[in-house]
Formats: structure tokens, sequence, C-alpha cells
């Protein structure tokens, strides 16, 4: 069982507003992503082989975004319903998810640097993971606190674990290494400075 571990949860303030709780992992996810380089983590993904069902890029950026709000909107409405709660149990349960909500954001902003900017696949597996579980544990959490914060985890939920299955095949199929996955296209083709991706037809 969790517990509430001030040093490794977010201030108060953040769940407590609205602004704040939604708005927090969008910007830092957002500046994470830019802090990558759009261009760069696309010419990965392209690059390395992929198990079956990978989604085009540009599906990333919307997903995420309605993710982040729903993750957001979950934390402020499951920490309004523990302080006004008469239940001594539900405010327990309300502070044991802010710290799991916390560890969670931290592994899932860690997770694109590792994957893209590092291309350390093993490293990115085992964060998301354990980012899997922290949230499977969050969203049983925070469901017996409110019954729409609890569902409002779900899918992020639902995307982490088709996000673990992109990361584990990943991984396997490029033998759990993502250097050297792109080729110069050779001389005279055109496109100059275009890289060609291991994984196109010629």
């Amino acid at each position: 069982m969790t517990t509430y571990i001030p040093s490794l949860t977010l201030p108060s303030q953040i769940f407590a507003s609205p602004v704040y709780s939604i708005g927090l992992p969008l910007i830092l996810g957002i500046g994470v992503g830019y802090s990558v380089r759009p261009s760069s983590a696309d010419k990965t993904y392209l690059a390395i082989r992929q198990p079956p069902f990978r989604p085009p890029p540009f599906i990333f950026g919307p997903a995420w975004t309605v993710l982040y709000g729903l993750m957001g909107y979950s934390a402020h409405r499951a920490y309004v319903a523990g302080i006004t709660s008469l239940d001594a149990g539900t405010w327990d349960l309300v502070r044991q998810g802010t710290t799991l909500y916390t560890l969670q954001l931290g592994l899932n902003l860690i997770w694109m640097p590792l994957f893209f900017g590092l291309k350390r696949p093993i490293e990115a597996t085992a964060d998301i993971v354990l980012l899997t579980a922290l949230t499977g544990y969050l969203t049983y959490t925070w469901g017996q606190v409110d019954t729409i914060a609890g569902w409002a985890l779900v899918p992020y939920l639902g995307w982490l674990g088709f996000a673990t299955y992109l990361t584990i095949g990943a991984g396997y199929l490029n033998n759990w290494s993502f250097e050297g996955k792109e080729k110069a296209r050779g001389a005279g083709t055109a496109g100059e400075g275009v890289t060609k991706f291991v994984n196109e037809g010629k």
C-alpha cells in the first residue's frame, strides 16, 4: 500500500485548482515533447522496426493533449472530493493518490527522453511498465474516492497499455538498440540531406 510522502508529492495548491491541475501536465508534457525535438522524435519513430498497429506520428500530439487534460481533471476532482469528505479514510486515499500521481507524472515525463532522446529502449520499457502499474493502482485508489475521477483515468491507462506493447515490441524487434537506424540517401537522390529509414521501401 502506497503511503503519502510529502517530499515526493506536488503541492496541494496544484490539486486544489482546476487550472493548475489541468494545466501542469499539459505544459510539462508539451515542454518535454519540444525539448526532445519533434522532428528528431519522428525520425526515430519512423526509422525503427515496430510491431503491428503502429499509429502514425501525428496521432500522438492530439492524443496526449486529451490524456493530460483528463489526468489533471481526475487529480483535481479526486482532491476536492477528499477535502470535502467527512470520512478520514477517504482523505487518506486522496493523499496516497497525490503521491502516486506525482510519481507517475514524473515517470511519464522521462519516457520520451529515454526512448527518443537517449534511444534507450530497455530503460524506456522499465519506465513504462512501472508507469502503467502505478497508474493502474492510482485509478483504483481514486476510483474509491470519486467514481468519475477513476473513470477519467481509464483512457490514459488504456493508452499506456498500448504504449507498453509498442515499447516492448520496438525494443524486441530492434534488438534493444536504436542506434544506426537511419541511412543517408544515395547521392543524386531527390531531396538532398533527407534520410532514408531502414523500414522504408526502396
